[in-house]
């Protein structure tokens, strides 16, 4: 009755001001929670720490809604402050973006050719040559190439030439790219280089001299590129270059970049640095532990100049050396080749089983410290064509293991095979012991010695390489098996101070087996005249001082 009493207005009442009384005859309380005041300590801190947990949990919700959409826009930006952007990588942008993409891609500052150029800009090897024809493209992707880093701060990179004038296509390819790519990007003109947004630097240079490399000690890049780096005579400059390549943000990857058209004065290192290694686009390590790859390039990769064909005939009428380098993008040619006019589609051949009754001979140049090569020979009685089917190359051989190894050779032969050495392996000069032909008489192999006539020789090696005007078929051709006969007459430049002859300071061992064996003026007798002679052949000696 107390609380009757002290809290009336909780009870319903009837309009008369008497109170609305249940079954059991006690008051009726009005309906509802209580007020906050009406509840407990324990009951408010129930309800607080429910609100609590509720709030706490929709935090969390929008916490992890928030991480998903900031993972999002930093791929987008990845994305968009990339230069390169792969196919995969473009499905993440948004789709306005995509659809416009897809539709035309009319935005995109530089859009790499399928092939070479995109594998040259995708290429995670640290020292890339971009090389071969002319018209493939390579200077469009030496610019592109150090755009890769320019959303990174710390990434420096330098782009060179030969000398300054040829820079200056280049920065004005640069003046129309680079902005486009970049918005934002500045060029200072003194110091030839581009000041991007990030922080990021390309910088434009030149080395005219070898002592040029030293302008750029105490410099760090995380980029070095070298457009026609066959420019550069010896590969000294390159290699210091190489090691101001450094960075200090974990981020960047450092690289190595050049292009280059076969010939020029440094071909030759070029060559055995990128080329000679490994085939084309496999990667490889060289000596020094850097990962290389050498990329070919081809006219018939860039679609914008292979198109109508205008670009494409222009190559064509260059002389032979300059079409092969520029054309065909050929690096076993070089400038002032004794034999221009070999051709590898008609000169070489693939291995066929060879009629064991066609006559066979073999030229030997001997050598110690320099390689010994012995080449052999097979005459077609039917147009007289010589085919060199085998070759030995191989230095640090003595007199009797040259011998050795000729034998096993020759184990497939139905006979020994006659053949012709160089006079100088016959030269008693200085002891009296037994000279090299006559060790390898000793070991049964016919030889006599070779007719030496270079001038002549030469020319011999001009009309067998020429095609018949009716067959079209070279009086020489030569095995595919055959690498370094082949390499010789491709690479062989003519001496600088006598034009008849071939530059003996160059590698021609495979070469003057060659001529030996031309020299040797092989017989060409009908195969039934050949077994006529082989009683004569075999019982006759053929050199009357050695008694065989």
């Amino acid at each position: 009755m107390d609380d009757l009493e002290n809290n009336s207005e909780k009870y319903l009442t009837n309009p008369d001001g008497s109170y609305i009384l249940k079954k059991d005859g006690t008051p009726r309380r009005k309906p509802g929670r209580k007020k906050t005041s009406e509840l407990s300590d324990l009951q408010l801190s129930l309800q607080a720490k429910k609100k609590l947990t509720k709030k706490s949990k929709k935090v969390q919700k929008l916490t992890r809604s928030l991480i998903r959409v900031k993972k999002e826009l930093d791929e987008e930006e990845k994305v968009l402050t990339s230069n390169v952007i792969t196919k995969s990588e473009s499905k993440k942008l948004p789709d306005p973006i995509q659809k416009h993409l897809d539709s035309t891609g009319s935005h995109v500052a530089f859009m790499p050719n399928e092939g070479p150029q995109t594998d040259f800009l995708a290429a995670s090897e640290k020292d890339v040559l971009y090389g071969g024809a002319a018209g493939g493209g390579k200077s469009f992707a030496m610019l592109i190439d150090p755009l890769r880093s320019c959303h990174i701060a710390e990434h420096r990179a330098l782009i060179l030439r030969r000398s300054m004038p040829e820079l200056r296509e280049i920065i004005d390819k640069s003046r129309e790219l680079y902005p486009k790519a970049f918005k934002g990007a500045k060029f200072k003109e003194v110091e030839k280089l581009w000041q991007f947004p990030s922080g990021a630097k390309i910088e434009f240079g030149f080395l005219e001299r070898d002592a040029d490399v030293y302008r750029y000690q105490g410099q760090a890049y995380s980029w070095i590129g070298f457009d026609e780096i066959t420019h550069l005579p010896t590969e000294f400059g390159w290699n210091y270059l190489a090691s101001r390549l450094r960075t200090t943000n974990p981020e960047l990857k450092t690289y190595l970049r050049c292009t280059a058209n076969p010939g020029g004065v440094g071909a030759q290192w070029v060559k055995k640095r990128y080329v000679e290694p490994a085939e084309e686009n496999k990667s490889f390590k060289g000596s020094d532990g850097l990962t290389r790859k050498f990329i070919p390039a081809r006219l018939q990769d860039n679609p914008f100049l292979a198109e109508d064909g205008e670009y494409e005939r222009m190559l064509q009428s260059l002389p032979a050396i300059q079409r092969k380098q520029l054309l065909d993008g050929n690096w076993d040619i070089s400038e002032g080749a004794a034999f221009a006019e070999f051709d590898p589609a008609i000169h070489v051949i693939p291995p066929f089983d060879l009629p064991s009754w066609w006559e066979r001979l073999k030229g030997i140049d001997y050598g110690y410290a320099s390689e010994s090569c012995c080449l052999w020979g097979v005459v077609d009685p039917e147009d007289k064509t010589l085919i060199i089917y085998r070759e030995l190359y191989r230095k640090g051989l003595t007199g009797e293991a040259l011998g050795d190894t000729l034998t096993q050779m020759e184990e497939s032969e139905i006979k020994s095979i006659t053949g012709v050495l160089d006079t100088a392996a016959w030269s008693r000069t200085g002891y009296t012991g037994p000279t090299i032909g006559e060790l390898l008489i000793q070991k049964g192999h016919k030889l006599r010695r070779a007719d030496k006539n270079r001038q002549a020789g030469k020319v011999q090696i001009h009309e067998y390489l020429r095609p018949n005007q009716q067959t079209g078929r070279p009086r020489l051709q030569i095995f595919n098996t055959c690498t370094n006969l082949i390499k010789e007459l491709q690479g062989l430049p003519l001496s600088k101070s006598n034009p008849e002859d071939v530059d003996t300071h160059s590698a021609d061992h495979a070469y003057d087996a060659l001529r030996y064996m031309i020299m040797s003026r092989p017989r060409l007798d009908h195969p039934h005249e050949r077994m006529l002679r082989i009683k004569q052949d075999i019982y006759q000696p053929t050199d009357s001082t050695f008694g065989y």
